[in-house]
C-alpha cells in the first residue's frame, strides 16, 4: 500500500487562521490512511471535532496472509514487509557456487506416498538434505509428506500445479499454476517457496517475471538421471557417478511413475558421495 503524500501551503501572518485548518484536515486525512486495516484493528482517538458520518460502512474483509506479498500497514505498527524479491532472470541458475566439495540433489512432481518416504528415509540416514520441487496437486493431498521435508531440513521448490508447459500457457495460468502451489506449501509448513522449476525445464520470459514476482528464484539442473525413463537404478547410479563435481545440480524424480529405481540408486549413490567427501546439501538465499 502506498501512502498518499500531502504538500502544506507556506504559511504568512494574514493566513494563521486557514493553516491552522488546514493541518486540521491534514491530521484527519492520515488518520483515515493508518486506520485503514483489513484486520479490522482500532483506530487512534477520534478528533477533537468529527466530522459527522456519512453513512454506516461495512468492515473489509481480511486478507490471507502470504509469505510473498506485502502485507498492510496498521495503526499501532510499522509496515511488514515480505521478503525482498529477487531479480527477474534471464536464464534459470544450473549449478550451485558453494565451497568445498558440495552437490545439490533435486527431486521433482511428488511428494508421492508411495516412493517419497523412502527418499526421505535414506536422506535422514545419511544426514542429507534435499530440495523437492512439488507439484500443487499432489503436495494437496500429502501435506504431512510437506512438513517431514521441512522438519528434516529439505527444502521445498515450486513446480506447478499440474505439470504443464509454461510457455504454451498465458500470463493469467501460469501465475496461477505457481500460485496455488505456492499457497498449499506455505498453508502446510507456513512458509512459500523461493524457488521454482519449470516442468521440462521449460522456461520463458514470463514465467521467469511471474516467479519472481512471487518472490521465488528459477533452478535447473547440472546431471539429469534421466530416472523419468524409468531405466532401472545402475543406469541412474551410472549418470550420478559420471555427472559428480562441486557445484553439481542432481535431478530426479520422487512421483510421476515408477520410481522404485530411484529410490534404489538413492541408496548406493548418495553413501558413496559422501565417502568421496562430497558434501550434500541445500542452497540458501
Amino acid at each position: 500500500m502506498k501512502e498518499d503524500q500531502q504538500s502544506i501551503p507556506g504559511s504568512t501572518p494574514g493566513r494563521r487562521a486557514l493553516l491552522r485548518l488546514a493541518a486540521c484536515t491534514g491530521a484527519a486525512a492520515t488518520v483515515h490512511v493508518l486506520t485503514a486495516d483489513p484486520a479490522g484493528a482500532p483506530g487512534p482517538p477520534a478528533p477533537a471535532k468529527p466530522r459527522p458520518a456519512a453513512g454506516p460502512q461495512r468492515a473489509a474483509a481480511p486478507l490471507k496472509p502470504s509469505a510473498y506479498r506485502l502485507r498492510p500497514m496498521t495503526a499501532y505498527a510499522p509496515p511488514r514487509l515480505g521478503a525482498a524479491r529477487p531479480p527477474v532472470r534471464h536464464k534459470p541458475f544450473l549449478r550451485m557456487d558453494a565451497p568445498g566439495r558440495t552437490m545439490v540433489l533435486t527431486f521433482d512432481d511428488g511428494p508421492d506416498p508411495r516412493y517419497t518416504p523412502d527418499i526421505l528415509k535414506t536422506l535422514r540416514r545419511h544426514g542429507a538434505r534435499a530440495m523437492f520441487f512439488v507439484c500443487g496437486e499432489m503436495a494437496v493431498d500429502n501435506q504431512d509428506l510437506l512438513r517431514e521435508m521441512v522438519d528434516d531440513g529439505h527444502i521445498i521448490g515450486n513446480h506447478s500445479w499440474d505439470h504443464p508447459l509454461m510457455p504454451k500457457l498465458s500470463r493469467s495460468r501460469i501465475r496461477s499454476q505457481l500460485e496455488r502451489t505456492s499457497d498449499v506449501v506455505e498453508n502446510a509448513v507456513r512458509e512459500a517457496p523461493r524457488w521454482y522449476r519449470a516442468p521440462y525445464g521449460a522456461w520463458n520470459r514470463a514465467s521467469f517475471e511471474i516467479g519472481a514476482d512471487l518472490g521465488m528464484e528459477p533452478l535447473g539442473w547440472t546431471v539429469d538421471t534421466l530416472d523419468w525413463t524409468e531405466p532401472g537404478s545402475s543406469a541412474i547410479i551410472h549418470r550420478v557417478r559420471a555427472g559428480a563435481g562441486a557445484g553439481v545440480v542432481v535431478l530426479s524424480h520422487d512421483a510421476g511413475g515408477n520410481r522404485s529405481g530411484t529410490v534404489r540408486a538413492l541408496r548406493t549413490y548418495l553413501p558413496e558421495l559422501l565417502d568421496q567427501g562430497y558434501r550434500i546439501t541445500v542452497p540458501h538465499l
